[in-house]
């Protein structure tokens, strides 16, 4: 059992950049391939990026790629997704996922455990 807290979500304006935060702790071996999700109001929640333990494996969702770069600091147990020149697109609830395996999907039903999400909100 791993607990995973976001933070970092907050109201920027467009083309702004923001880092949020996916810390865990409990059982940080749970916490091997981690996902980034969102969900919009009214839509459905999407992929946005995943990485494994070592960081030699990354996907990112198609329209985020070039803007948004997940990274690991693991001596920390957390993993970081820095995003870039942000959209009023972007807005959505921020939700990260951790694997017990350490395959790093872009689906959903494969991650284990999920932390309960930082709001993103970006204006025009």
């Amino acid at each position: 059992q791993v607990h995973l807290v976001e933070s970092g979500g907050e109201l920027v304006t467009i083309r702004n950049s923001l880092k949020l935060s996916c810390a865990a702790s409990g059982r940080t071996l749970d916490f091997a391939a981690v996902g980034w999700f969102r969900q919009a109001p009214g839509k459905e929640r999407e992929f946005v990026a995943s990485i494994n333990w070592g960081g030699t494996a990354i996907h990112y969702a198609e329209d985020v790629k070039g803007r948004f770069t997940i990274f690991r600091e693991n001596a920390k147990n957390t993993v970081l997704l820095l995003m870039t020149s942000l959209k009023p697109e972007d807005t959505a609830l921020y939700s990260c996922a951790a694997s017990r395996s350490d395959l790093p999907s872009t689906m959903e039903d494969d991650y284990d455990y999920w932390g309960q999400g930082t709001q993103v909100t970006v204006s025009s």
